[in-house]
Formats: C-alpha cells, structure tokens, sequence
C-alpha cells in the first residue's frame, strides 16, 4: 500500500511539472492528507502537448511513464477536454493514452460512462490502427463486462489486427482482472469466442481460458465448436471442456469420446484424449483401454495416461507434470 501511494505521489508530481496547471485538488493530495482543495483546472490540451514531446524519447520506459503519468491523473482532469480530446485524436499513439486516461476515470470510479465511450469508438472508429489502439487501452480493465457485450462485435472486426488484440484483452482480463474464477467474466469470454469468425480467435480465446465455472449454456457453446471445419478450434474446443464444472462433466464426457471416434486429425485426437482424462482422472482409465485400438499411432500416448492417472494423483497439475515426466524418460 505504501508503495502504491508513494508511486502516486511521484507520478503526480511529474505531471505537475508537465502540467503546471493541474488541478489544485491534485497538488493537495501530494502535499498532505486532508480535505480536498478547490482550484483551477489543467489544459487538457496542454498535458498531451508534453506528452508528445516526451513521446519522442528514445526511452521506452520514460515512455512508458509518461502514459502512467496521464492515467494517474486523469481523475483530476476535466471530463469534457479529455473526451473532446480523445474523439479529435488521429493518431493511434496519442489515441491509445487517451483512451487509457478515460478508462481510469471509470476505474477509479470518477465516471462509470467513461469506459463507454471508448468501447464506442472502438466501434465507430474508420482507422484500424485507432481502432486496436482503442482496444489495447481497454486491456486488464472491467471491459469484459461492462461495456455491453462490445468484444462480441470487435470478434468479428474486419481487421485481423483488431480481432487480435480483442482476443488477447479476453484473455489478460481473465486471467489478471477476474483470476479465472468469475463466471460472468468467463461466460462472456465463451460468447465472444464463439462469436468470432476467424478461427484463429476463437481456438485462441478458448485455449487460454479457465473453463471451471462457467455455465451450462457456455458448455453448450463450446461442444458446439467439437465440430467445427477448422482443426485448431476443434482443438482448443476439446481442451476446453476438460475444465468445465462437475456437474456439466458428464456431457462433456461423452462430447468428447463421440467426437474421439469420428475425429481423423491425431492432434485433436491428442487434445480430445487429454480431456477424457481430465473430466475422469482414475476414473477414465477404462475408457482410455476402450479407445486405444481406435488409433495405433496414439497407443503410446493412451498408456501414458493410464500410467499417470493410475497413481491417483488429486490435483490435475500434477497429473500433468508427471505426464510431462514419464514421456521425457528414455
């Protein structure tokens, strides 16, 4: 905690030195605790002024800061100029610290419509290269669920680029905002995998997703894409139903095993064995011994799982990491 503030505090004062109109509410907040004082506002228009200069810095790190610098402020600074500046902004560098200033006045709990109006212009904007510039300032944030479903539209962007840089916000808010383990984060993100229509983004999002509490209708989604015409989806498909809750286990199960018979390419059969030994652990051994005359090339593999979930290990870390072992053995 100490040193959040003191990072504050520093960031603070450097934009004060860009700025030297920052709000004087700011410059009390760096001076002492207390009631906040009154004062005048800072040029929007001024700050992002020093900015570019200083975005001409061969340092990437003072480069980095800088944006630090404009995030941190941006509680203090007025609503109005930043969002009139941000939607004037042309330039995919300026736009993307804008964008980012906007979305700390929602997380910070200044302007719950901020957010918004970046998603929007994620959107809106013609550029593509504005367009995923807009889309990296939402990483790591609450975007996921509360900017009204806009990744399942940007899925389907007409730049691969963009498409991209959605499927890799999915997957860092999941991980860094919601740990995995909130459901409506991780439905949404099934939605919006389902919803792309470049295979690469949707195999993409469900191969990094923690699927261990999402619902029975985003299960549905994803024993829907078993199907699919691409490999990589079917894939990262399969995968993903390993994780799924207990109480879905049972469909997934047998998804999995019928797709296991009609399946042709040996990768997804690999992931589609990886499953079955997932969603049973001991309890699979039998259907393993069932499936290992359906594909020889794959017999080695099968008696490898056999071996490892025969330890009874409880943890499927381990399950994996001593699968990983065994195969490593000469």
């Amino acid at each position: 905690m100490r040193r959040t503030s003191s990072f504050r505090t520093r960031t603070l004062l450097l934009a004060l030195a860009l700025c030297p109109l920052l709000p004087t509410q700011a410059a009390a907040q760096v001076a002492a605790p207390g009631p906040a004082l009154q004062g005048e506002s800072c040029s929007v228009d001024g700050l992002m002024d020093s900015i570019r200069r200083g975005l001409e810095s061969n340092s990437e790190a003072y480069k980095k800061y800088l944006r630090t610098v404009l995030r941190e402020a941006a509680p203090t600074l007025p609503d109005n100029e930043l969002k009139a500046a941000f939607e004037r902004e042309t330039d995919p560098v300026m736009a993307e610290h804008l964008a980012a200033a906007l979305v700390a006045r929602t997380e910070r709990g200044a302007d719950p419509q901020a957010i918004k109006a970046v998603a929007k212009r994620a959107l809106e904007e013609s550029n593509p290269a504005v367009r995923a510039a807009t889309v990296r300032s939402l990483r790591r944030t609450s975007a996921l669920e509360s900017t009204d479903g806009v990744y399942e539209q940007l899925v389907r962007d007409a730049s691969p680029e963009v498409r991209q840089e959605v499927a890799t916000n999915i997957i860092e808010d999941i991980q860094h905002v919601y740990a995995g383990i909130h459901p409506p984060a991780s439905n949404a993100a099934v939605s919006a995998a389902v919803a792309a229509t470049d295979p690469k983004v949707t195999a993409k999002i469900l191969g990094n997703l923690d699927t261990q509490r999402i619902s029975a209708e985003s299960t549905g989604k994803i024993q829907s894409l078993l199907r699919d015409e691409d490999v990589e989806v079917r894939k990262a498909a399969a995968l993903a139903l390993g994780g799924v809750p207990a109480e879905q286990m049972a469909s997934a199960r047998q998804s999995v095993l019928a797709l296991y018979r009609d399946e042709r390419n040996i990768e997804v059969r690999k992931a589609l064995l990886q499953s079955i030994a997932q969603l049973g652990f001991i309890g699979a051994v039998p259907e393993l011994q069932r499936l290992r005359s359906l594909e020889p090339r794959l017999a080695p593999e099968i008696d490898v799982w056999i071996r490892v979930l025969s330890l009874d290990l409880q943890e499927w870390n381990l399950i994996l990491r001593e699968k990983q072992r065994l195969q490593q053995v000469p």
